[in-house]
């Protein structure tokens, strides 16, 4: 019998879906708390098929995934299509590399660069997003040169390593949603609307959750990004523009528990089937 080793930080509505969908399908599920291990190569013991990164911490999930590939187990989502997800730029890199239509953006380090990008952009308004972070924190509208001079010296002064890097994106200007699918070994298997009268759509800020319908368009696109960074269990969030539709970002560790209600598809029952799939093929 295949064992998933699920890899997490803490359990959450998700985690409890997955292990519920595993149960009906007698699949064991060993949970390993990944903030309680001790990633020692001499000692650890593996006692499973497949890794399933399911951290809240992509930190410790991506050490975890990177010390398990050394020992040849097959990680979901691997740590190279982590690499690429966990950061915006990369991100948008990758898809850009692969013709996969997505937002203009830049990355710079300073405000002389950061007014010459905003120009190449197509003016202000633009947004800038940490390169790392989620749940739509930390995003600023910039409709101004003083409103991009603040931000940067905010950035300057008090931000990380990180945050000194600005990444700056083109503004679009949303129908009052965008479109989050979700993709399964390159496949999306479902999709929905996060509507909101806030320019910012994430659920994580208030954005309310309704079916969107697979078209041809969904899947293909999803289909496309999903090669362009290495496969796995994604969600790509997609932007319906004057061009179709593009790729804002795409999440390596997804949440879902409030998306199978309104889509209707086991969505936790498909994580682990690909699992399976992965183990068995491995």
């Amino acid at each position: 019998m295949i064992t998933i080793g699920l890899l997490h930080s803490t359990i959450r509505g998700d985690e409890k879906l997955i292990l519920e969908a595993a149960k009906k399908r007698k699949v064991n599920i060993k949970l390993i708390d990944i903030r309680t291990e001790i990633f020692n190569p001499l000692t650890y013991k593996i006692d499973f098929d497949v890794a399933l990164v399911r951290s809240v911490s992509t930190v410790k999930g991506t050490y975890a995934a990177n010390f398990f590939e050394t020992f040849g187990v097959p990680v979901i989502n691997s740590s190279s299509v982590t690499h690429i997800c966990e950061d915006k730029f990369y991100t948008s890199l990758y898809l850009s590399q692969k013709k996969v239509p997505t937002l203009k953006f830049a990355l710079v380090f300073n405000l002389e660069q950061a007014v010459q990008a905003v120009s190449e952009l197509g003016g202000f308004p633009v947004v800038i997003k940490p390169p790392l972070g989620s749940w739509g924190r930390l995003l600023a509208k910039v409709n101004d040169m003083d409103a991009l001079e603040a931000i940067i010296e905010h950035k300057d002064v008090l931000g990380s390593p990180q945050q000194k890097a600005i990444y700056i994106q083109e503004y679009i200007k949303k129908p009052g949603r965008d479109i989050r699918s979700f993709v399964v070994g390159g496949k999306a298997i479902c999709a929905i609307y996060r509507d909101s009268p806030h320019w910012i759509t994430n659920t994580a800020r208030g954005g309310k959750a309704s079916n969107c319908p697979v078209t041809k368009e969904i899947s293909r696109l999803s289909k496309a990004a999903s090669e362009a960074v290495g496969g796995g269990i994604l969600a790509m969030d997609i932007f319906e523009t004057d061009k179709g539709l593009q790729i804002n970002e795409i999440n390596h560790t997804m949440e879902f528990k409030n998306s199978e209600t309104p889509t209707g598809v086991n969505i936790s029952g498909a994580i682990v089937d690909y699992c399976v799939k992965v183990a068995k093929k491995s």
